[in-house]
């Protein structure tokens, strides 16, 4: 039998986080920022995203703007919340969207929108729309596994968790509050059954956990072991001329990184690159020498990058013929850079000219 949901309910409405997405108590939440705030809070934390948040706003307060919007435009305010794929799907559903004259308010019309799954279309859902369903993300997740002692390794007991997750909204209370419903679920995970010692006291719903009971809730949700995660070398080259202008090249539409601004460079791969191997690959001749290196974290591998830094004249037409793109260096902030490329400029200050004191 799953827990009361009128415990759960009047324990939210004394304790419920003030969100900048979140719509005020008796009031219908926007459906524009309920979508934003989801997108930008997948694998990410509430804290990173609030910034974020708030410039998009700024930006593209409504989502006909968002959808008018040139995309490095979109790229650059969404640098740094990475999977830039994202960003992407975002602006394509913006556009989608907008045409339409607004969301969907079905699931299956929230699922056909380009970068909405499952969880989205879920929360957008019972959030924006009313609709009696169940979002389950981690903190759902978490909690769910607990209430039930499911004790089933993640990520093969997903399938399991979303089943028992979906019965916790069949009473009276919860199907009558969808909207607040799934985020009190969302504020339960977030602030008392944390991934570490849990607040079980503080928990409205500590009388019907068996995970509780069992004494095994901290250790819930199991999870099988992570392989290791493959490590990959690269090498990248700042070449800036007399007038401080930067060149730059755009990346492939598709795939990691897609469409983003980057530093020149080799292929990432397994294998480290020698300085020599490496040079081989430099976009323009120049007295190239290596001014660091930086270690990214991506979601699959680990990249070791080698930073070359150079300073030329002036940048020849060549270099424009091979799909360079030069950029006055008070501009980058404003440009579609993804986190990795600014480590890169930040590890390699410009060079002097040749032979400058």
């Amino acid at each position: 039998m799953p827990p009361s949901s009128a415990d759960l309910l009047r324990w939210y409405d004394r304790h419920r986080r003030i969100l900048p997405w979140r719509a005020a108590p008796g009031r219908t939440a926007d459906p524009y920022h309920v979508w934003l705030s989801e997108i930008m809070l997948q694998q990410t934390t509430v804290a990173a995203v609030i910034p974020y948040y708030h410039r998009f706003l700024d930006l593209f307060p409504t989502i006909g703007d968002l959808a008018r919007a040139e995309t490095d435009r979109v790229m650059a305010a969404w640098a740094g919340l990475g999977y830039y794929a994202r960003a992407r799907n975002l602006h394509a559903c913006a556009r989608v969207v907008a045409a339409a004259g607004g969301f969907p308010a079905t699931l299956d019309g929230l699922l056909a929108l380009p970068g909405v799954g499952a969880y989205t279309a879920a929360a957008i859902g019972a959030i924006a729309f009313g609709l009696p369903v169940v979002p389950v993300d981690g903190n759902v997740e978490r909690v769910t596994a607990r209430l039930f002692a499911l004790t089933d390794p993640l990520p093969a007991g997903r399938r399991t968790l979303a089943r028992h997750a979906a019965t916790l909204n069949d009473s009276q209370p919860a199907r009558a509050r969808p909207s607040d419903f799934a985020q009190a679920l969302f504020d339960l995970g977030a602030g008392i059954c944390t991934p570490r010692n849990p607040a079980c006291a503080l928990c409205p719903w500590r009388g019907e956990c068996a995970g509780l009971r069992q004494g095994i809730a901290a250790a819930l949700p199991a999870k099988a072991p992570r392989a290791a995660r493959p490590v990959r070398h690269g090498a990248h080259f700042r070449a800036t001329d007399a007038a401080g202008q930067i060149l730059l090249r755009r990346r492939p539409a598709s795939g990691l990184l897609g469409g983003m601004l980057e530093l020149p460079g080799t292929e990432w791969r397994a294998e480290p690159w020698a300085e020599s191997e490496a040079l081989a690959h430099a976009p323009l001749p120049g007295p190239w020498r290596q001014a660091g290196r930086v270690t990214h974290v991506f979601t699959h591998f680990t990249l070791h990058v080698d930073v070359y830094s150079a300073r030329i004249g002036r940048f020849p037409n060549s270099a424009a013929q091979a799909g360079g793109l030069v950029f006055a260096a008070r501009d980058l902030d404003g440009l579609a850079l993804p986190s990795l490329m600014r480590k890169c400029l930040a590890a390699t200050p410009p060079d002097r000219p040749t032979g400058a004191p």
